[in-house]
């Protein structure tokens, strides 16, 4: 059969060279569908039920989509008049952004006042430069007393302040991405704009949007950044290993095929590139080369051996063409089980790259082999043979001779890794997505540490009834949930509405500090509350607060940095105290940081069931592929061990598995097989059509394909190694992750599997 499909793919090599450009034509043209995404949802399913209460709180309340101008004053001060000016400035111009709905800051929080039985409702600061320092030190005093204002808008020491400006981003996903661009536009010139005017401030950009365009940029960074960067290494390794210009011209020529295929089937689906699937052509660069080197060596090999063209092309077809097709379909399997995944962004990741292999597969028999055919070659003696490494051999010796020796010791390397593997936690933080040292890793990791938390907990606590927020009930249990949330050690601020109706009550008994307390009756309260309201000014209503019909409020909590584990404790204990004490008001805690939070809990246990499904998939494969019931399950060991032993190693040092952690293992099973089909593949050519023995047919096995598996790998570690080079941290974890899988396998391939040959395969050399 492989000779009959050789021959066939060799004589209708041109017409199906010509039918392959046109498929990669086609299918290319869905790239001019693709746009890249930014927006933190795309992480989530639609029916995602932490998503849902996130976006039923945007639906009732004013939408927490912001963007947040920090700024620092040289001096360590803010309540001086020239920054608060600025923050005047500031705050005035941020209404003029595109989609702003909402501006808060220091100078504009409405602060009450009682004026004899009136109550005064006002800006906190108004005409900064005019104030003498008595005023700018009353300012500071109120501002620093105020539990709504102190680690949100301004810092405990009064060094740092903040201008949040909401943004009513559309619905659609698409539209809200193209306002992003205009939102940071604007953004960045007010930022340029106010540091030019005042010298001694320094303003930082915060907040989702920002969070968003971060995640674009990266997406847009690595796009640009890590195929060059892989394409630099594959043409250096190629040249060096084939020795061959035109050879390294037809890989190029295929590699560029498979991304074309890959990006524009993207398209085609309806899919979008985003920090996830923008690694996407960098994987399908380095799978497409494995495939095309070992069709490439044999082919050499060939020519140099004294064969025509033609031969030297059936030859290594007719040897390459049942692995080549079985590692990309393993690959493949591996890659669909990231479906499995919570996250649409990894699902999409494996549908591509699925796709992307077996386009690869199919244009390194189709278009290699015409463009090969075609390309001048200076053919030599002895040619390819450069690639038969001598050191290989002397690893294929000391393979055989000290096989007892390397089965003791890598059980023993296996007990003492995996021994590790519990100590990893499932741990997620989404300021860790950006690596340390990058632009807007230290806007976050500033913020952090002078003014507030990335992380929040918000809840929309139901009254029961319309109206039901002014009933002092109910106020006094949101009050001690608030009393409880305050204890806590890993809150920075709570954010509550009865500090208002607290203020107001005081005010309304005027100013004197025993009155700040929950109103004792509800008629009152309900009267406080609409004074109050009639006397904001427009944008600065209570919807940022309190719903349509009075009967929830909004209760929000900003975190000090935790993992996700952490943060999905403290809602737990939350929850487990509403209860407790206050039933009635319970509510599910919700935000962006708990959707996450639980995103990377879910995902691990998801990505096991595709594992299993993936490992199940290729061990059939296997044995149907190898004939063999026996040598399908050796073919296994090699492969479910380097990910134990990466995860026991991943376990000592970092000890920590995030969202990108769970689906390494499936995005690297089916790499892995491949260079056991290719060493098996060889190995029983040996056995049952030349009649070896194992320790001989192992060195035909060493001697046929032992460089190319050396020299595959290395591509393959260099192309996922290339994925660290990206600020997004979970590509760096995928990265790093798969490199050390994919070499720990080749150190087993190498050592470990002709050991458990020798073991397991003892029957007498027969001649099929």
């Amino acid at each position: 059969m492989e000779q009959i499909l050789a021959r066939w793919l060799t004589d209708w090599r041109h017409p199906l060279a010509i039918a392959s450009l046109l498929m990669v034509a086609a299918i290319a043209y869905g790239a001019k569908f693709v746009y890249f995404e930014s927006d933190y949802r795309i992480f989530f399913r639609d029916d995602d039920p932490y998503l849902l209460a996130h976006e039923e709180q945007q639906a009732q309340y004013t939408k927490s989509d912001s963007l947040l101008f920090i700024v620092a004053p040289a001096d360590g001060e803010v309540f001086t008049r020239d920054t608060l000016s600025a923050i005047e400035a500031l705050t005035e111009a941020s209404w003029k952004m595109p989609l702003a709905i909402r501006v808060d800051s220091i100078t504009n929080y409405q602060h009450t006042r009682a004026n004899g039985d009136d109550l005064v409702v006002g800006d906190l600061v108004k005409d900064a430069r005019t104030l003498d320092d008595a005023e700018l030190a009353e300012r500071r005093d109120i501002a620093l007393a105020e539990p709504l204002l102190v680690n949100g808008l301004i810092s405990e020491k009064g060094h740092v302040t903040a201008v949040n400006v909401r943004l009513n981003l559309p619905d659609n996903q698409r539209e809200a991405d193209a306002f992003t661009p205009q939102i940071f536009s604007f953004a960045q010139a007010l930022q340029d704009r106010i540091e030019a005017e005042h010298p001694g401030l320094k303003i930082r950009i915060h907040g989702l949007v920002a969070v968003n365009k971060a995640f674009n940029d990266l997406a847009t960074a690595d796009a640009s950044t890590l195929v060059p960067a892989m394409f630099a290494v594959v043409l250096l390794m190629l040249t060096l290993f084939l020795r061959s210009v035109s050879a390294t011209l037809a890989t190029v020529v295929v590699i560029l095929g498979s991304i074309a295929v890959t990006v524009g089937f993207t398209g085609w689906v309806g899919y979008n590139m985003n920090q996830i699937t923008v690694s996407a052509p960098t994987i399908i660069l380095t799978l497409a080369i494995s495939d095309c080197v070992h069709v490439l060596l044999l082919y050499l090999r060939g020519l140099g051996q004294g064969h025509s063209r033609v031969e030297a092309m059936v030859r290594t077809l007719r040897i390459n063409v049942v692995p080549v097709f079985l590692t990309s379909f393993t690959t493949a399997i591996g890659f669909i089980s990231l479906n499995f995944s919570d996250s649409p962004p990894f699902r999409e990741l494996g549908n591509i790259c699925a796709f992307g292999v077996i386009m690869a597969m199919v244009l390194s028999l189709t278009l290699l082999p015409s463009v090969m055919t075609l390309l001048p070659v200076k053919t030599r003696k002895g040619m390819g043979e450069e690639a038969n490494w001598k050191f290989v051999d002397q690893v294929c010796e000391f393979a055989i001779r000290q096989r007892r020796s390397i089965t003791a010791f890598t059980l023993v390397i296996l007990v003492v890794t995996v021994a590790f593997i519990p100590r990893n936690d499932l741990n997620d933080s989404t300021e860790d997505y950006f690596r340390e040292g990058s632009t807007f890793r230290e806007v976050i990791d500033f913020t952090e540490t002078n003014l507030t938390g990335m992380d929040t907990i918000s809840y929309s606590l139901p009254s029961g009834e319309p109206g039901g927020i002014s009933n002092p009930e109910y106020l006094r249990q949101v009050e001690a949930f608030a009393r409880w949330y305050a204890s806590q050690p890993e809150v920075r601020q709570v954010s509550s509405f009865t500090e208002i109706m607290k203020r107001l009550n005081r005010s309304m008994h005027g100013d004197d500090p025993a009155w700040y307390r929950i109103p004792d009756e509800r008629d009152l309260a309900a009267q406080y509350l609409l004074l109050y309201e009639l006397s904001l000014p427009f944008g600065l209503d209570l919807n940022s607060m309190v719903n349509q019909d009075k009967s929830a409020t909004r209760f929000s909590v900003s975190i000090r940095a935790q993992k996700a584990q952490q943060l999905i404790d403290i809602e737990e204990r939350a929850q487990a105290w509403l209860k407790d004490n206050a039933p009635s008001i319970a509510a599910q805690g919700s935000s962006v940081s708990i959707m996450f939070a639980h995103i990377g809990q879910n995902n691990i246990y998801s990505m096991i069931n595709g594992a299993i499904l993936a490992i199940l998939l290729i061990s059939l494969t296997m044995i149907v592929s190898l004939r063999s019931f026996k040598f399908g399950l050796i073919s296994l060991l090699p492969n479910a061990m380097p990910a134990a032993i990466a995860f026991g190693v991943w376990g000592m040092l970092v000890a920590e598995v995030n969202l990108a952690a769970a689906g390494v293992y499936s995005i690297t099973l089916g790499i892995i097989v491949d260079d056991t089909i290719h060493f098996f593949a060889k190995y029983l050519h040996a056995r049952r059509v030349d009649g070896k023995s194992p320790e001989n047919a192992i060195r035909y096995a060493y001697a046929t394909v032992g460089s190319a598996l050396f020299v595959t790998t290395a591509v393959l570690i260099c192309g996922f190694m290339v994925l660290t080079l990206s600020d997004f941290t979970l590509n760096v974890t995928v990265g790093t992750m798969s490199a050390t899988i994919i070499g720990v396998a080749l150190v087993f391939d190498m050592l470990f599997l002709p050991a458990l040959l020798l073991y397991f395969d003892k029957a007498p050399a027969q001649k099929v």
